[in-house]
């Protein structure tokens, strides 16, 4: 065989790779083994693209290469190590947005040497489509990135006429891609990808905090499509598969992120719902003062020490406060006493579906005590108590009870159906949606205030206490 064969070969070993590490993706049991695997499949498909002749004919370019690739793995390796759990959205963002700007450079690059030989009008279409996309994934993935960093404001940003200069900005590159369609132009072509820069930035103001990983997931598919669209201007089918794959799963990923969250996809991306903003005290908004139960870890560790059932139920507040190793020495202490217990885990617990999964895994935390919301809701009634770890719009009745409510329609985990609950929350401040919990003021509900490991690690104490 020759060796365009035997490349040929490994890229098809490699696509396989992709698609079954896509599938041990979707099981939190098999997602780091997933994990591996296309990684591995990555470094076979990468190693092999130097056999080609033509790459290492050119030895300044495979000098270059080879120091760019050390550069990315200097950087990226150490940031991937030390990123804390609750920052990984952000983190997903910004090298997802790279992947994106290196795709769009990859087809500027390309047609670069291809223009002056006049290419086809579906050769420049290819490269455009790159360009566009990859150019809108990088400078949006940026911005998401700022937003979560907290490196500006995560509310929407919104400005006078707003919808029309992004109308204009949206028609101006429609106009300037037909124009490079028809002339082959490079500058036209360089304007295209700078005005698709400024369109992923406007594109990504109005959005506010909470609804920022799902723009992240659906960035992340504009990546894929445009390393697809890379791919056929390099006339490499790996790049095709892979490109696809990404694209595919963000799209799916987006979805269910939405659909999780109760709301569509333009209602996400268009009503700047998401702002973080305080509610106005009581939860029927006439600012009225309302009073709620609050305990101390010692009636709450008696309660746990000698409930039947207990369902955890954590939130953004426990990856925040790095509880999962506490959480887990109080569900082991429990079940030490025969108590049963097991996680609620909503579909948006953290900030991404799996988020959760993983940082409780993290914490050795066994899968089969993991039950997703849909398995969770029906043991609901059962349990003797509900512990609501930093969760709270995705406990909040308001989603069933309170048509025009924003979360209303959103799914969520029934812990008022529990015959106890029990709050660990910092504050009365809301969550993301801006809004007051009624489950807080619920007769069954006992709040313990203060940061989440430490009120964990009282629980622990009072539970070998009890």
């Amino acid at each position: 065989m020759t060796l365009d064969t035997w490349i040929d070969l490994v890229y098809l070993l490699a696509a396989v790779g992709f698609i079954l590490a896509l599938k041990g993706l979707s099981s939190p049991k098999h997602a780091r083994n997933g994990n591996l695997l296309a990684a591995g499949a990555a470094a076979l498909a990468v190693g092999f693209t130097f056999a080609y002749p033509q790459v290492r004919a050119h030895s300044l370019n495979l000098v270059l290469t080879l120091v760019a690739m050390a550069i990315g793995a200097v950087v990226a390796v150490p940031a991937a190590r030390r990123v804390k759990m609750t920052a990984m959205p952000q983190m997903v963002a910004i090298f997802n947005g790279v992947g994106g700007g290196a795709a769009a450079l990859v087809s500027i690059v390309v047609f670069l040497i291809v223009a002056p030989g006049k290419p086809a009008v579906y050769r420049i279409g290819e490269v455009l489509f790159g360009v566009l996309v990859g150019s809108v994934s990088f400078s949006g993935s940026a911005i998401a990135f700022a937003k979560l960093q907290e490196l500006m404001t995560g509310r929407p940003v919104t400005y006078p006429a707003q919808q029309v200069i992004n109308g204009v900005v949206g028609v101006a590159i429609v106009a300037l891609a037909v124009g490079t369609l028809v002339t082959g132009s490079v500058p036209l072509l360089v304007a295209t990808a700078l005005l698709s820069l400024v369109l992923g930035v406007i594109f990504v103001l109005p959005i506010g905090g909470a609804d920022v990983p799902v723009l992240i997931s659906l960035l992340n598919s504009f990546t894929g499509l445009a390393v697809a669209a890379s791919g056929f201007t390099l006339n490499n089918n790996l790049l095709i598969i892979a490109g696809t794959l990404v694209g595919a799963s963000g799209m799916l990923l987006t979805r269910m992120m939405s659909k999780a969250m109760g709301r569509s996809l333009a209602n996400v991306l268009f009503s700047a719902f998401g702002s973080v903003v305080t509610a106005t005290g009581g939860a029927d908004g006439t600012g009225e003062t309302r009073t709620v139960k609050t305990g101390t870890p010692e009636d709450i560790g008696v309660l746990l020490a000698y409930a039947r059932k207990v369902m955890i139920i954590p939130g953004y507040g426990l990856a925040v406060a790095q509880a999962q190793h506490t959480v887990r020495e109080l569900a082991d202490l429990l079940m030490e006493r025969g108590v049963e217990v097991f996680y609620a885990i909503h579909p948006v617990a953290g900030r991404m579906p799996g988020h959760m999964n993983v940082l409780l895994a993290e914490a050795n935390v066994p899968y089969d005590e993991l039950k997703e919301m849909d398995e969770a809701n029906p043991e609901m009634a059962t349990a003797d108590v509900a512990l609501v770890v930093g969760a709270n719009d995705t406990v909040n009745p308001a989603a069933k009870n309170t048509p025009g409510s924003p979360i209303y329609g959103m799914p969520i985990i029934n812990a008022d159906e529990a015959q106890n609950i029990v709050f660990l929350k910092r504050s009365m401040r809301p969550g993301f949606a801006g809004i007051d919990n009624e489950l807080l003021f619920d007769d069954k509900t006992t709040l313990l205030f203060g940061d989440a490991k430490d009120t964990l690690t009282k629980l622990v104490a009072a539970v070998k206490n009890a």
